[in-house]
């Protein structure tokens, strides 16, 4: 009797293991994937991602080098690092998030001849990002573009800067973020007294935008919660304190996000530029109000509009005039949110974005010839 086919290993390699977008998605993907591959999670940091691999029954290394720094050194020995650990590690498939990570593990895997499914989380050389940034990221996206077997964008409007990359398009595809359901449920209806924004306190995010409008807006007995943390802390909280002193809170890094929007009355979410972000189908499911920057991804979370309220260019007189508006009419709040609810249900679970991934790995790996590890397995039963 043969013995069974081992599970495909795959190697996770994400940048940080903070609290983030990218690092909530592979951890839901782990829970997805649970029982159908064997997953090692590589990152850099200390963060909570490392806890909640182990609990999805995968492995983890620790990339002390691997970081967000800018500094050409420094990403060569993290390089040299990610090689060593991804030759003891010996996957058949590299999975690359966040943009550092996404260089570092597409050219580790064209130098092991690995296969490498990259997942972008949002291009960083959109017109809304700084003309340095967009030069070097949109360079380094074109030199690696051909060494990505899979690149998987979530969003149809991520799709279409892909397609501009030298990059075949059957190997582009597009595979929405998707989130578990949660029992903690917003109540719109209810008087506002909470306004909530889930977000990293760095660009893109426009967190001063909403203090501004916040403490401009007709909100009595309201309070603006910022869940996040970031380079930008410090100056955000001493703009909150001039503007509008004791009625905006700093929560930090939060553990539980469905609590947090249960708590709340209102969604808001100001950014320069996003892919598909985490935060908005959060909200989403817990059936509440939305109102963020009018960004192709968002726009697509929220159905052109109309299950949320788009503000274009960031202006904060219309944000100020919408939450103002939105805060004295309660009908429209319960029907944004039971709207919103209904559209994450419907394409924005865990399970359809699990099965989508593993068909990728599945057509990556049936392209290649058997990997060191299939062939060691193999030798193992024939050995035994």
């Amino acid at each position: 009797m043969s013995a069974p086919s081992p599970l495909p290993l795959i190697a996770y390699v994400i940048t940080n293991s903070e609290v983030g977008g990218a690092q909530a998605h592979v951890a839901d993907l782990l829970k997805g994937l649970r029982g159908r591959v064997d997953a090692v999670v590589l990152a850099g940091g200390d963060g909570p991602l490392f806890a909640n691999a182990h609990a999805c029954g995968a492995k983890t290394v620790r990339l002390g080098l691997l970081d967000n720094a800018l500094s050409p050194w420094r990403a060569l020995a993290a390089f040299k690092q990610l090689v060593r650990a991804l030759r003891a590690v010996r996957p058949d498939l590299i999975h690359a998030h966040s943009a550092k990570a996404g260089a570092l593990g597409r050219l580790a895997g064209w130098l092991l001849g690995i296969p490498v499914v990259y997942t972008v989380h949002g291009f960083a050389f959109k017109e809304a990002a700084p003309a340095r940034q967009r030069i070097i990221a949109r360079t380094m996206e074109w030199l690696l573009a051909p060494l990505t077997a899979r690149m998987i964008c979530v969003a149809e409007a991520e799709r279409e800067i892909a397609e501009t990359l030298p990059i075949p398009r059957p190997r582009i595809r597009v595979i929405h973020n998707g989130i578990a359901d949660s029992s903690n449920l917003a109540t719109p209806r209810a008087p506002v007294r909470r306004i909530v924004m889930v977000a990293r306190l760095a660009a893109p995010k426009r967190a001063d935008t909403l203090i501004r409008a916040f403490a401009r807006a007709a909100l009595p007995d309201c309070e603006l919660i910022l869940a996040g943390d970031g380079p930008q802390s410090t100056a955000l909280r001493t703009l909150a304190d001039t503007l509008a002193p004791g009625r905006i809170r700093f929560y930090g890094v939060v553990t539980h996000i469905p609590a947090l929007l249960a708590s709340a009355q209102i969604f808001a979410l100001v950014s320069d530029h996003e892919g598909f972000p985490l935060s908005v189908l959060e909200a989403m499911r817990a059936g509440m109000p939305i109102v963020a920057s009018d960004l192709p991804g968002i726009r697509e979370q929220l159905a052109d509009g109309d299950c949320g309220v788009l503000i274009p260019g960031n202006d904060e007189q219309l944000w100020v005039s919408i939450l103002t508006e939105l805060a004295a009419n309660q009908e429209q709040r319960e029907n944004l949110g039971n709207k919103a609810r209904a559209r994450w249900k419907q394409h924005f679970g865990v399970a359809p974005m699990a099965d989508a991934t593993l068909l990728v790995y599945r057509q990556v790996l049936a392209a290649r010839p058997q990997t060191h590890r299939r062939e060691h397995s193999a030798k193992q039963a024939t050995d035994e």
